[in-house]
């Protein structure tokens, strides 16, 4: 019964975290013309901020209301995943801390004259670079590792269909992928193919989620051996 709960909750935060990350994003923090265009939208950069941080205790609260459940089929595993989580948290933390320097940048850069425009490009180009490393490959390596664990315990324990895990396994490695991508300067996060390549791992969540409402993580199958005595009586 306990499991049952744990998981519908479970589920639910999935379906937060969806709602919370898309009301998260902040255009014009990734567009090329930052400097420009970032004090003028600070409203929208600062409810950006808000929604990131509700991400943090969404995201952990996933990994701790699923720990009991986990942990009974592999500590090892599941102990790795809760702790990713958390590694998680600190780099989306970090990433939350840096936007406001933003927003003081791009004021900055919009009243200071011409010849101190250099001067503001070098270290806003300094703050992206990091944010970029902490935001958009720390925060998805440390998730997707974080899932990678998960997902491998319920494969193996057939907690939930094998496809919906393999699923899984294969969205998160893609993300992974594209952190990467990013961070290179390869991909764009406000581009056809970003879209592409994440929109499976989030179509995966959303029935992973509803799984979880509606079926919970279930004990596997116990096979049980038959001997039977000399008395041709047999015993489970």
């Amino acid at each position: 019964m306990e499991n049952k709960r744990n998981s519908r909750i479970a589920g639910t935060l999935i379906l937060l975290g969806i709602i919370t990350g898309i009301l998260s994003i902040i255009p014009s923090i990734d567009n090329e013309k930052y400097l420009e265009i970032v004090y003028l939208n600070k409203n929208t950069v600062l409810i950006g901020a808000l929604f990131q941080f509700l991400l943090i205790p969404i995201y952990i609260s996933f990994s701790l209301i699923l720990f009991p459940i986990l942990k009974q089929y592999s500590s090892f595993l599941s102990i790795g995943f809760v702790g990713f989580r958390f590694m998680a948290g600190v780099f989306q933390l970090i990433g939350i801390i840096l936007l406001p320097t933003y927003i003081l940048l791009s004021e900055k850069y919009l009243t200071e004259i011409s010849s101190d425009l250099k001067f503001y490009e070098t270290i806003g180009q300094i703050l992206k670079n990091t944010r970029d490393l902490v935001n958009h490959l720390g925060v998805i390596i440390a998730t997707g590792l974080g899932n990678l664990l998960f997902y491998a315990i319920l494969y193996k324990q057939k907690n939930i269909p094998t496809w919906i895990s393999i699923w899984g396994i294969a969205g998160n490695i893609l993300i992974m992928t594209a952190g990467f991508l990013f961070f290179f300067q390869l991909l764009t996060v406000i581009s056809t193919e970003y879209i592409i390549i994440t929109t499976p791992l989030l179509l995966q969540e959303v029935i992973l989620a509803i799984w979880l409402i509606k079926k919970g993580i279930t004990n596997p199958k116990k096979t049980y051996s038959i001997k039977f005595n000399t008395n041709k009586q047999f015993q489970i």
